[in-house]
């Protein structure tokens, strides 16, 4: 028998994933990307573009709402999305542009240049611009930075234009490379602020409407502020949100209330660390619950981990672990006490 729900009526609309028709008080960054790609559209260069700011204020959608905007209104114009967490290597990097272009390449057994060969074959064949993004770009850059110099270097080869969208929480990402690199990118920054409080509300309101069939005039309040104390992610927000319509949805209420968002507010913390713990290995993952007893030297970290895990691995492995755990801001290295702890 078909359930239809009392209070939802676009579920997904609270969901972390779902890109909006439009996104309040993000116009005049939209805008600057937006100009920095256009020349692409005419056959000319675009302007590589940093996009920073802290967690859950709006980069990846922005990018994302721009790359769609593109997508149908010019045809000549292709964009390809790419989460460095899932691709961040030169060699995952440059297949999964050419799985987006319809190019056959074997991301296991072929050497790095014979995929951007393949590539750059493609891409002089093609009539389109083509424009990168490379979100959470620290992760590429920490495991393998030369991918961005085998990136920019595509614009000697073909004379299509190509672009480079970056996105990071970390202002400072570029300074972990190589001065040669970063001379090449020619980047223009835009950088994204926290969303206030009134503004907060005005994005979560607009997702409840297209959410929920009714709901209280207090419940984007609370919501909004929770949102803002924690660190002003907006996911939050919307975590709280879809909990305390799910509450009121399996009591068959008509509308969300001020009742039901008082009872997950406890529940929702932080989501940036939530996502980046389901992310990492599970050896980082085993390193992150030992932390969760206390700080530890290297060395009595390594005997709690090593009788953690079936393979621990050197003591370089541990290190390269914690290296890549400092990086994503889960771990921090105490100088003072010269011990490890959750950051």
């Amino acid at each position: 028998m078909f359930y239809e729900s009392t209070i939802f009526k676009n579920e997904d609309a609270l969901s972390f994933e779902y890109l909006p028709e439009l996104l309040p008080h993000r116009e005049a960054q939209i805008k600057i990307l937006a100009q920095n790609i256009e020349p692409a559209a005419n056959n000319r260069r675009p302007q590589n573009t940093f996009i920073f700011g802290a967690p859950g204020i709006g980069k990846t959608a922005v990018t994302k709402f721009v790359f769609r905007e593109f997508e149908e209104n010019f045809p000549n114009v292709k964009t390809v999305y790419i989460n460095c967490w899932d691709y961040n290597t030169s060699v995952a990097v440059l297949s999964k542009i050419c799985e987006e272009l319809g190019i056959i390449v074997q991301r296991r057994g072929w050497a790095k240049d014979e995929i951007l060969s393949r590539l750059v074959e493609m891409l002089a064949k093609m009539k389109k611009g083509i424009i990168i993004a490379l979100d959470e770009v620290d992760q590429l850059i920490f495991k393998d930075s030369n991918a961005l110099y085998d990136l920019v270097r595509i614009n000697q080869y073909v004379k299509i234009p190509v672009g480079i969208v970056f996105v990071s929480n970390d202002p400072l990402v570029f300074s972990k490379i190589e001065p040669r690199i970063r001379s090449s990118l020619n980047i223009d920054d835009i950088e994204f602020k926290p969303y206030t409080l009134s503004e907060m509300k005005d994005i979560l309101t607009e997702r409840t409407k297209l959410a929920l069939r009714g709901f209280e005039d207090g419940v984007i309040i609370l919501a909004a502020n929770h949102a803002v104390k924690k660190g002003g992610d907006v996911r939050a927000g919307l975590e709280a949100l879809m909990k305390a319509s799910k509450i009121a949805d399996d009591k068959n209420e008509s509308k969300l209330k001020v009742e039901h968002v008082k009872k997950v507010l406890q529940e929702v913390t932080k989501v940036k660390p939530r996502i980046l713990e389901e992310r990492i290995s599970e050896n980082e993952k085993v390193i992150l619950d030992v932390l969760k007893e206390g700080g530890f030297e290297f060395r009595n970290l390594y005997e709690k981990y090593s009788k953690s895990v079936e393979n621990p691995g050197t003591e370089k492995m541990l290190r390269n672990y914690l290296k890549h755990l400092e990086n994503v801001k889960l771990v921090k290295y105490l100088k003072t006490k010269k011990v490890f702890k959750i950051a």
